[in-house]
C-alpha cells in the first residue's frame, strides 16, 4: 500500500542519558510542527581506491552515519504564564536552560556547558526513525502579516529504523498563534520603539557529530548568535544607524509578541551590536537593514526568551 505525505508524526522527549532513546510517546511527547524534512542518512563516503588491473566502480564504505530534522514550530505562548510551552524540549535541546517560575513565566537562556539532548521519532505513515542523542540549533523570524516561527535544525545518531504504527497525538498543549502587527507585537532596539518591517534571530549553534573509538555522540561546541532587522528609515536627528555602527555601540533590543497572559513570548538582549547597515525600500518607503550580533554581558546571558 502507498505511503502517503500527509500522514506523519513526530515525537520528541529530553533524554535522561544522552543516547538512550527516551521512548516518546504521542499522548505526551508529540510536535506539531510544519515545513518538517527529514534526511534519514547522513555521513562519509569512504572509497577504497584499490589498485586493479581493469577499470569500475569498486563502491563505497558507509561511515559515521547521522540523521538531520528540519522543522518549524509556531510562536506562541503556553495558554498559561508559568506553564512550560509544548515546543520546551526542542528548545532545551539546542542549548537552552528552562526556568519555571510557576504562575509567572518561563524563561530560557544559554548554556556553555551541560546541554541536554533528545530522542526524536519521525513516523513516515508507519515507517519511524528515531533521533537519539540529538542537538540542535534554532532561528526565529517575526515579520508582519504572517505567524513567528522558530525553525529548527537537529542533528542526531541513527536510532531504531521500524515499521511502527502511526501514533495518535495529542498537540492540545499547543496555543494558536496570533500573526505579527501593531496590535500584536512591539519592538525596543537601542532605547526606543521602532517600526520594523520584520526582524530574525539565529542561535548560530555549532552541532557536531562525532564518531570516535570508544565514543559516538553529538555536540553543540561554540554559539554566535546573529540576527538582522529591517527598520523604517528615519531622519538622522531621529537615530543616525550609520554612527552607531561605527561607534561600536551595543544597546538593548526587546521584542515582545502576544498581548494576553498565557499568549506572551517576550524575546529580550542585553548587548546587541549594530553591523553595517544597508538602505533599500518596500512600497517605495525607505527602509534600513540592520545587521544584529548578540554579545554576552556577564555570559550565557546574550538574550532570553519569556514566555508568559
Amino acid at each position: 500500500m502507498a505511503k502517503k505525505w500527509r500522514n506523519r508524526a513526530i515525537l520528541a522527549k529530553i533524554e535522561t542519558t544522552p543516547g538512550t532513546d527516551a521512548t516518546p510517546t504521542g499522548a505526551a511527547n508529540a510536535m506539531l510542527m510544519v515545513n518538517v524534512s527529514l534526511e534519514p542518512l547522513l555521513g562519509n563516503d569512504l572509497s577504497r581506491d584499490l589498485v586493479l588491473p581493469y577499470m569500475g566502480h569498486q563502491g563505497i564504505i558507509l561511515d559515521g552515519n547521522y540523521a538531520r530534522l528540519t522543522g518549524e514550530v509556531e510562536i506562541a505562548g503556553a495558554g498559561a504564564a508559568g506553564t512550560a510551552p509544548a515546543y520546551g524540549p526542542l528548545l532545551r535541546a539546542c542549548g537552552l536552560a528552562e526556568v519555571v517560575t510557576a504562575d509567572t513565566d518561563v524563561v530560557y537562556s544559554p548554556v556553555s556547558s551541560g546541554q541536554e539532548t533528545v530522542t526524536i521519532h519521525f513516523n513516515n505513515d508507519g515507517v519511524n526513525q528515531a533521533l537519539v542523542y540529538a542537538r540542535g540549533t534554532v532561528t526565529m523570524d517575526v515579520k508582519p502579516g504572517a505567524i513567528p516561527r522558530f525553525r529548527f535544525v537537529f542533528t542526531g545518531l541513527i536510532g531504531t529504523i521500524a515499521d511502527v504504527a502511526l501514533p495518535a497525538v495529542d498537540v492540545t498543549d499547543f496555543i494558536k498563534p496570533v500573526p505579527v502587527n501593531k496590535a500584536n507585537t512591539t519592538l525596543s532596539l537601542h532605547g526606543a520603539s521602532r517600526i520594523a518591517e520584520g526582524i530574525t534571530f539565529d542561535l548560530g549553534g555549532q552541532v557536531e557529530p562525532r564518531f570516535l573509538i570508544g565514543a559516538e555522540a553529538v555536540e553543540i561546541v561554540d554559539r554566535q548568535m546573529t540576527g538582522s532587522a529591517i527598520l523604517e528609515m528615519v531622519s538622522l536627528a531621529t537615530k543616525n544607524w550609520l554612527a552607531t555602527a561605527q561607534a561600536h555601540t551595543t544597546g538593548v533590543l526587546a521584542l515582545v509578541h502576544g498581548v494576553t497572559a498565557g499568549h506572551i513570548v517576550q524575546f529580550d538582549a542585553p548587548k546587541v551590536q549594530i553591523g553595517r547597515p544597508t538602505y533599500g525600500e518596500k512600497q517605495r518607503i525607505l527602509n534600513n537593514t540592520l545587521p544584529l550580533m548578540f554579545l554576552p554581558d556577564t555570559g550565557n546571558d546574550e538574550f532570553t526568551i519569556t514566555v508568559k
